[in-house]
């Protein structure tokens, strides 16, 4: 029912004039996480696009079917143990409603050609990865509002079908709850933050008034801090005054569950955010600004000697050549830190590289989206860069990148 839109961003890095960093100087760059983690169950992939359910699914289905088969017991009390079954049923119903409510916002983001990750069903419903934002703010919305226009769509299908079935019977039953849930997935997705789809469509409302995005998000980022803060507070409100005295436990469940939204929620206007932020900060990534200059040796160089060129080249990265004079790997300053000073005279340098592999020669004047996504495809910890002729520019690492972007957002 939540859709994510992925962002990344990053600044202004050292350039290559400025004092270098040597192999064995710098920290240990952090692991670049997998590329595409993972999401569950793989269910299919409707359009190309991969649908996983979580764990958690599983969780929220064992709660909706012991609930709502408890509820089901004075409207169908001839069902017996049954009702477990029809109400397991209306589980699996629902999030197949879910379900169409994302592949919604799918169909229109690859519409407006922006890639979509996955779609996950998980404890809270759903969420679309949409890698990329929307480029106008009439797309933005649209594409937030087709979510909970589809369920409201379904609602009314599931009120038209109820027409047609007799009254508590189990087909009457399923619908009219089929029929609630949507209406209320439509009417909670509306809510104007953040990271629901009204959040979007605020988002989208205020970036077409201002002409700018990251003003947009914040106010929608905000809107849903006090939504969360309203839900918290609200929920076990209306539950005590609805239900009366001897409430407590309905109270109480109400309470943790509106803790839990709001923490979905708190947490999500937060991450939207930080990414609009992201976003901004990346026209400052340089390739250019962030390169080390590097020195060329053979395979066979011993380390010590391959860092004392290094040192008097002032260069901050060791590239392997062939016979030709042509690199066809870059040494891991990882693996260069993991070598005693002792041994690094008897340690061929060729042994501390990995091979320059589809995507790792970076154009010199890149930046900005186009080198996170080299980045995305092509994980590594350290890049070649090459000049306009395909020359030899230097060597990128991942740890100056993320200390680049790190620096960008201590700033804002």
């Amino acid at each position: 029912m939540v859709s994510e839109t992925r962002g990344q961003s990053t600044s202004e890095g050292p350039h290559p004039d400025e004092p270098p960093r040597g192999p064995g100087q710098g920290p240990r760059p952090p692991e670049r996480p997998d590329p595409a983690p993972r999401g569950g169950i793989l269910m299919g992939r409707p359009f190309g696009v991969p649908v996983y359910v979580t764990p958690t699914w599983f969780v929220i289905a064992a709660l909706i079917t012991w609930v709502f088969g408890s509820q089901l017991e004075p409207v169908l009390p001839r069902l017996g143990a049954l009702r477990y079954l029809v109400a397991l049923f209306f589980a699996v119903a629902f999030y197949g409603s879910v379900l169409v409510h994302e592949l919604a916002h799918t169909l229109v983001a690859l519409h407006y050609r922006l890639p979509v990750r996955r779609i996950q069903l998980q404890f809270f419903g759903g969420v679309s990865e949409i890698e990329k934002e929307a480029e106008t703010p009439g797309r933005e919305f649209w594409l937030a509002f087709v979510g909970p226009l589809l369920s409201l769509v379904l609602g009314g299908v599931f009120f038209l079908a109820l027409r047609l079935v007799t009254p508590g019977t189990v087909p009457g039953v399923l619908l009219a709850a089929l029929m609630a849930s949507n209406v209320i997935v439509a009417a909670f997705n509306l809510l104007p933050g953040l990271p629901l789809d009204g959040g979007r469509m605020l988002r989208a409302a205020v970036w077409r008034l201002t002409g700018r995005p990251l003003t947009g998000t914040v106010a929608a980022a905000w809107a849903g801090r006090c939504l969360a803060i309203a839900v918290l507070i609200a929920l076990p409100l209306l539950t005590a005054r609805r239900s009366g005295p001897g409430s407590g436990a309905a109270t109480l469940t109400d309470a943790v569950l509106a803790a839990v939204l709001a923490a979905i929620i708190w947490n999500g206007a937060g991450q939207s955010l930080r990414t609009a932020r992201l976003k901004e900060a990346l026209p400052q990534l340089n390739v250019r600004a962030l390169t080390r200059r590097a020195v060329p040796v053979s395979a066979d160089t011993p380390l010590s000697e391959a860092l004392r060129r290094a040192r008097e080249a002032q260069a901050g990265g060791i590239v392997v050549v062939d016979g030709h004079g042509d690199p066809y790997a870059v040494v891991r300053e990882a693996a260069v830190l993991g070598v005693p000073e002792h041994r690094r005279p008897w340690t061929a340098t060729g042994a501390l590289a990995h091979d320059l592999a589809p995507g790792m020669r970076l154009p010199v004047d890149s930046g900005g989206e186009a080198l996170l996504e080299s980045l995305r495809r092509a994980p590594a910890s350290e890049y070649l860069v090459v000049d306009a002729d395909g020359g030899l520019y230097g060597v990128l690492s991942l740890a100056d990148v993320e200390r680049a972007f790190a620096t960008a957002m201590a700033g804002r």
